[in-house]
């Protein structure tokens, strides 16, 4: 794999990166590129950070943001068990509950009306940017098959209709599928569907060939990479973040960027600003795609679960478990999945994973459901890209992109007065 690309040899400043994960190594990449050097600092080893186990899903299809109408009466029906695809664990933390107002004043049909376009056009970018870093010579196992979202009731299925069309009239290439026509995408495995909604505008990747690949791209480039390094305070004065103090040594930059994923509250508070993100914990395992192949990425609408065929296995994903950063397994969550698959594919008799195979992270959400992108108001050298939700690395190289436009004061090859990251200050 070459990942060499033509650098701009004008130096234009330093650029210390917070968080290792995809929005930090698509900043660091892109700001490479135009001429700045890097810092990229992790608070662990980036050998397992939040999108290593996710879906690989590349999604216009997700241009209805999390906070939406109908999430409030479903999350409500499913806090209480433990195996729902939606699950707020029982808890007296005032983040929680300041998250979860602030949830509900937003999940209305105007505010999802008027984000649909906003982040249609954002993962229309990364997607077209994702194709460009494979011409490029990155290898990232990349597929335009669509996505399948597989529906087994006709109540599902109106919902995912109504969607649909909403996404047609932004532009997408969407079709509407018969059980039968399903069938007929899928023909190594037996369905037990109603139907199904095809968006042919979404692709997937394989998410840990593309993380490596990212590293080794900014290592070979220049950049420092320092792990295992935890961020202690910032020192500030006129305005401006001019040092990073770390356990492992203070940096400067002319230019910070705040990633962070689920520790971004924490790393904004250090500076003075709110940033409200609750961790959605995800699980995921790998099974075979031998025996009854599937061939096409699918959502079970249902039981929201993602399935991606990567690397010659399958992936199965899913869970939104709102909680405090904690490393138990919940294998009530993990059963939760496991028992949905044979509904959907009856021909899959899926075991539990044991408990070392079962992989989890977690989704930095946001309130709105809408990603943090833009500099700081209060500090002048902050750039925040933070807050994507279960949409990390479909919107990661377009944040990344973003980023490098904003550092360089460049137009911007994205519209982002939605992502103000001091909307809540």
């Amino acid at each position: 794999m070459n990942t060499a690309y033509k650098m701009n040899t004008a130096y234009k400043g330093n650029a210390t990166i917070i968080g290792g994960g995809i929005m930090g190594l698509t900043s660091a990449y892109y700001l490479l590129k135009s001429g700045w050097k890097i810092t990229l600092i992790d608070k662990g080893d980036l050998a397992d950070n939040c999108s290593q186990g996710n879906a690989g899903m590349i999604v216009p299809s997700h241009f209805i943001p999390l906070a939406a109408p109908g999430m409030i009466s479903k999350g409500i029906k499913w806090m209480f068990n433990s195996r729902s695809p939606f699950y707020v664990k029982p808890s007296l933390d005032l983040s929680l509950l300041s998250w979860g107002l602030k949830f509900m004043k937003s999940a209305t049909p105007a505010n999802v009306e008027r984000a649909a376009p906003f982040l249609r056009d954002y993962h229309l970018l990364s997607k077209q940017l994702y194709e460009d870093l494979a011409r490029d010579g990155f290898d990232f196992g990349m597929e335009n098959k669509g996505i399948l979202m597989l529906y087994k009731t006709e109540k599902a299925g109106e919902e995912e209709i109504h969607v649909a069309k909403d996404g047609q009239k932004l532009g997408l290439e969407i079709e509407m599928l018969s059980k039968e026509q399903v069938q007929a995408i899928e023909p190594g495995i037996k369905l037990d569907v109603m139907g199904a909604v095809h968006y042919q505008c979404d692709a997937h990747l394989y998410p840990s060939a593309l993380f490596s690949q990212l590293l080794n791209a900014v290592k070979s480039n220049g950049a420092e990479v320092v792990t295992s390094a935890e961020v202690l305070n910032y020192e500030i004065r006129n305005g401006e973040i001019k040092k990073v103090n770390t356990s492992k040594g203070s940096y400067e930059g002319d230019i910070v960027i705040m990633t962070g994923g689920s520790w971004l509250p924490q790393l904004s508070r250090m500076a003075g600003l709110s940033i409200p993100v609750m961790p959605g914990k995800g699980y995921s395992f790998m099974e075979p795609n031998a025996e009854h192949p599937i061939r096409t990425p699918a959502l079970l609408i249902e039981a929201r679960v993602a399935v991606t065929p990567m690397n010659g296995q399958v992936r199965f994903g899913g869970t939104m478990e709102l909680a405090a950063v904690n490393d138990q397994i919940n294998l009530n969550r993990v059963e939760g999945i496991v028992h949905s698959i044979p509904k959907y594919y009856p021909e899959l008799n899926v075991k539990m994973p044991a408990k070392e195979n079962i992989w989890y992270g977690f989704r930095p959400c946001s309130p709105d459901g809408l990603p943090y992108l833009g500099y700081s108001s209060k500090l002048k050298n902050l750039i925040v890209a933070g807050g994507h939700g279960m949409m990390g690395i479909s919107l990661g190289p377009a944040t990344g992109k973003v980023v490098s436009e904003l550092a360089n004061r460049h137009s911007l090859s994205l519209n982002i007065e939605l992502y103000n990251p001091e909307r809540y200050n």
